[in-house]
């Protein structure tokens, strides 16, 4: 779910609280004030768009990993040819060799 369709979905019930330093504080307040955002709104939305990234590249490797360990394990073990595939090999063979 991407961001935005979160933030239009989700209720306003549960907490999240962190303690940051007060240089962190101050730091996001100035952020958010020059998007013209509350703190609050600033700080969840942040964390959002960095877990929906963080999770969207670990399901990309995860999805990268399967296809090298498919990928290998074709080449190790490849399927035996089908019919479709022997007759194209005759075919090869016949024009190669009429050559």
């Amino acid at each position: 779910m991407s961001a935005p369709a979160l933030k239009r979905t989700a209720r306003k019930g549960e907490r999240l609280e962190a303690r940051v330093s007060p240089e962190a504080k101050e730091l996001c307040k100035r952020a958010a004030n020059m998007q013209g955002r509350t703190l609050t709104d600033f700080v969840v939305n942040s964390v959002v768009e960095a877990a929906t990234r963080t999770v969207r590249e670990g399901e990309f490797v995860a999805l990268t990993l399967r296809d090298r360990k498919a990928f290998v394990e074709a080449l190790l073990n490849p399927a035996a040819p089908n019919t479709q595939l022997q007759n194209a090999m005759r075919r090869h063979d016949q024009l190669v060799s009429d050559q």
